[in-house]
């Protein structure tokens, strides 16, 4: 009985597709990270010239091993647990507190009008010159740690909640009101809505602040956090483990932001969908 051979070949060009690379998120991936990689490149290749001292600039291959250095012996890990749990306890307490007030405010003028000569006050406050007062007053403990940061994300967070509210656009308020929308019901459908956008603003610039307050904060009394690594590592002239502790703090804010990007896409995507 012969034997009908049923496949069937399907020369190229003739509709078939072949999978190929999306060669436009490589090229977008390269252009974004061609400034990181010529940095890193003359990193590595200016103090093996002698152009500087690499006792006080080693290559950047070094620090690498550094880095891995402290990441396989878990010093790495301690270290990181103990700022992260501090940076994010902190700034997770503003969020929670900072929020709600600045809806208040910006709300009711008659709150505003109260509590605005206070904000003014303290908004101008540095929160790197209230330290010694949190450390003499909470101690050198987690409590200070965590109260700085609390305090320095706050702001952030409480005036462009503020600023949120109020700039909303009057259109919006007149058009939901002509609708019969009660005073909670236009908070809940405009108000809310609209300010979204200007609150992850300070919420974003609360992520870094959690983060660069909390690292000054632990060189100056900690026994444990990135902080207090990177001024050990200095005191003791361990440099490639000093700026390993520093890109360490740098790939953190990166990430934290890119986590709260993400979030802000998320929350507003009735805006980036009008954008598109």
């Amino acid at each position: 009985m012969a034997v009908i051979d049923k496949s069937v070949s399907v020369p190229l060009g003739t509709g078939a597709r072949v999978p190929s690379l999306p060669l436009g998120i490589v090229f977008k991936v390269l252009k974004r990270s061609i400034a990181i990689l010529v940095l890193l490149a003359v990193w590595e290749i200016v103090p093996r010239t002698g152009a500087v001292n690499p006792t006080f600039l080693p290559p950047f291959s070094r620090i690498i091993e550094a880095w891995w250095g402290l990441f396989t012996g878990g010093d790495l890990a301690v270290h990181f647990q103990a700022s992260i749990s501090r940076s994010l306890f902190g700034f997770g307490l503003a969020i929670a507190a900072a929020i709600p007030l600045g809806l208040l405010i910006g709300w009711y003028p008659k709150v505003a009008e109260l509590l605005n000569p206070l904000l003014e006050l303290f908004r101008n406050t540095a929160a790197l010159a209230l330290l010694p007062v949190f450390t003499l007053i909470l101690g050198i403990g987690e409590t200070s740690k965590v109260t700085i940061v609390f305090y320095s994300c706050s702001w952030p967070i409480l005036l462009n909640t503020i600023n949120a509210v109020k700039n909303v656009d009057p259109l919006l308020i007149k058009s939901a009101k002509s609708m019969g929308l009660g005073s909670l019901r236009l908070f809940q459908k405009v108000i809310l809505p609209a300010s979204v956008p200007t609150i992850f603003t300070g919420i974003r610039l609360a992520g870094a602040y959690s983060i660069l307050v909390l690292i000054a904060a632990e060189m100056v009394g900690a026994k444990a956090g990135l902080g207090y690594l990177i001024n050990y590592t200095q005191f003791s002239f361990q440099i490639p483990e000093m700026y390993a502790g520093i890109i360490t703090v740098s790939l953190i804010g990166i990430l934290f932001n890119q986590l709260l990007v993400t979030l802000e896409r998320r929350f507003s995507s009735w805006k980036t969908q009008s954008n598109d």
